[in-house]
């Protein structure tokens, strides 16, 4: 039985005066908006590289309340896919479209020399989209956002420029959690920015996903009774690396992970059967060949790669208590039900060690500037300002369960994230489970929508480019179980990696050694995991989907990188072997126990 979530609230029935204020704008609305203004409030939350099964409603041990109680409230999706890093997500995010046509063809970071002055790769939102939050503004909305931008960092184009009414934002990718200390020599500072103006300095005690969380309330409360909805984008830089956390929070889940990744992937795979996330009979990746079983580690290294993960646990549960200060404000002040909440992570788990690429050789300047501002390297320290802790490929594996790889690359790992949706606008079954295909292209389609606004063909005299994302309105009123029809299919291309899938189907190209440089084929109906390629067996389905490749390419002007990230992985990995577990036997074999009593020699007794 389908059940309504929303009920209108009284602190939010009245909004008609700000918007029949509004001056003529590029937006179309639909035809009741200007009578009163009762349209939902918006929260839109992303976590930083968090995995598909951390929280707790998706299978994971970590304990994340208020996440779990939107899921219980809403609706959990099982099949939504974003890019496989944060950059190129977060341009089609804004933008409805993609990730080649918004200018993050190809993260900032990492562009190729071939790619350089492409249109598509300027490493930044550029102006060939409108940002949707742009629209909601100018049709009426309070615009906020707080948290991580990585969308550029001139005056052009920050968030001010592209549609925010108020803003605290981190320009860069990452950083420290308690002050601006940067990552690279180069930019040895993180750049913040509020209200459209550069900061000269942090709110005193800056941690980040506190502040976020205060400035979000902040800005509610602003302009809170005067009759109009609001927006909120709130960006967490939570999970990604370094982990950092208050005192208080460093041992919230001390010895918890002692038992080694194994064991603990084994787990989350048997909750998330329990609870409806993966069928019975799963049959996840292997666990990757270069990885060691944990109960053959020593002592030691498997002590610090627990703690890894430990801290982790608790930057997850962390910014799970900092959402849920926000949820209870909106509660407080009489918004709560009258608010559409949407919560997924950016991408995949991060499986790199951010650190050591950061760092790079030593002699580099990155080497030395890591050695004085990233110093804290005893694992006492982990945690603290100073320190660089991140949990590496074995634990990503776990939070990515049961998929292939993490992020960066366009294998399930890296690009399938959990979805929750609740609150206004949403009627389907509470605490239900969707398995539709849906994309973080679909976001601002959907939001665009709900407030009833058209998406323009131009923005203040520039032509902008048609939104490639499907709206979930209809799917959220319970009218469509899919976003997505038979004949639909999504495409992605990052450092060369290259997928697509139509329906249950998906064919991927990976560089090696994470793939074998040519194009597998997976039914991800009865193999999510990716481990039986189908592409030998399947030739006319492998044809169809790579005309699809040829078209992706041309629609969106897709340039391969001359050059890339991984391009000597292979060099620095082991040779791939097959991943047998207990393999070799003398590792695991339990050892033989003479028996205290002399045997008969003839009888065996």
């Amino acid at each position: 039985m389908e059940q309504a979530m929303n009920s209108t609230n009284a602190g939010s029935t009245v909004r008609g005066l700000g918007a029949l204020l509004l001056l003529g704008t590029a937006v179309s609305w639909g035809p009741d908006l200007a009578a009163a203004d009762a349209r939902p409030n918006i929260v839109l939350i992303v976590a930083d590289d968090m995995g598909y099964a951390d929280m707790g409603m998706f299978g994971g041990e970590i304990r994340t309340p208020n996440l779990d109680a939107l899921a219980k409230e809403g609706v959990r999706y099982t099949d939504f896919y974003t890019s496989a890093t944060c950059s190129p997500t977060r341009s089609m995010l804004l933008s409805g479209t993609d990730t080649h046509i918004a200018g993050l063809g190809n993260m900032d970071e990492y562009i190729a020399p071939n790619q350089k002055g492409v249109p598509g790769y300027e490493g930044v939102l550029n102006d060939r989209v409108v940002a949707f939050p742009q629209l909601l503004k100018d049709a009426g909305y309070h615009t906020y956002m707080v948290g991580k931008w990585h969308l550029g960092k001139p005056p052009n184009r920050i968030p001010a420029a592209r549609g925010f009414s108020r803003d605290f934002t981190m320009m860069q990718g990452g950083g420290s959690y308690f002050d601006d200390t940067g990552l690279m020599a180069r930019s040895p500072k993180s750049i913040f920015t509020e209200d459209g103006k550069y900061l000269a300095k942090l709110p005193r005690k800056y941690y980040a996903t506190r502040t976020f969380t205060d400035k979000m309330i902040e800005f509610i409360e602003s302009n809170r009774g005067d009759g109009k909805p609001f927006f909120g984008y709130v960006a967490h830089q939570a999970p990604h690396d370094p982990y950092h956390l208050p005192n208080n929070w460093l041992r919230r889940y001390e010895k918890a992970y002692d038992q080694g990744w194994d064991i603990t992937r084994k787990q989350r795979l048997m909750r998330m059967v329990e609870l409806g996330i993966i069928p019975e009979g799963t049959q996840p990746a292997d666990r990757m060949w270069f990885l060691p079983e944990a109960v053959n580690l020593a002592p030691g290294p498997r002590a610090m790669a627990a703690r890894k993960m430990e801290l982790y646990a608790a930057m997850v549960e962390n910014m799970d208590h900092h959402i849920g200060r926000l949820i209870e404000y909106l509660k407080k002040v009489g918004e709560y039900d009258n608010t559409l909440f949407i919560f997924f992570s950016d991408n995949g788990a991060e499986g790199t060690d951010l650190g050591a690429l950061l760092r790079g050789r030593k002699g580099s300047l990155n080497f030395l500037f890591h050695a004085i501002n990233w110093s804290q390297t005893n694992p006492a320290a982990w945690g603290r300002p100073g320190s660089y802790a991140s949990a590496g490929a074995a634990w990503a594996q776990v939070q990515a369960a049961p998929f292939r790889l993490y992020k960066g690359w366009l294998a399930e790992g890296g690009i399938r994230s959990p979805l929750v949706v609740s609150g206004a606008g949403v009627h389907r079954q509470a605490g239900s489970i969707n398995r539709g295909v849906m994309h973080v292209m679909d976001v601002a389609a959907t939001l665009l929508d709900i407030a009833g606004v058209t998406h323009p063909s131009s923005y203040k005299g520039r032509e902008v480019a048609p939104l490639q994302g499907k709206s979930w309105k209809p799917m959220l009123e319970g009218e469509a179980d899919s976003p997505r029809g038979a004949e639909d299919w999504l495409g992605w291309e990052l450092w060369g990696n290259r997928a697509i899938r139509k329906g249950d189907w998906k064919l991927l190209w990976l560089h090696k050694p994470m793939g074998i440089a040519d194009w597998e084929l997976y039914n991800l109906r009865t193999d999510p995991g990716e481990t039986q390629d189908l592409s030998g067996k399947q030739p006319e389905k492998k044809k169809e989907l790579l005309a699809l490749w040829d078209e992706y390419v041309k629609h969106n002007n897709v340039i391969l990188p001359d050059r890339h990230l991984f391009e000597s992985l292979e060099d620095q990995l082991p040779q791939r072997v097959p991943v047998n577990e207990g393999w070799p036997p003398m590792n695991s074999k339990k050892p033989f126990v003479p028996p205290k009593e002399p045997l008969d020699a003839e009888s065996g007794k």
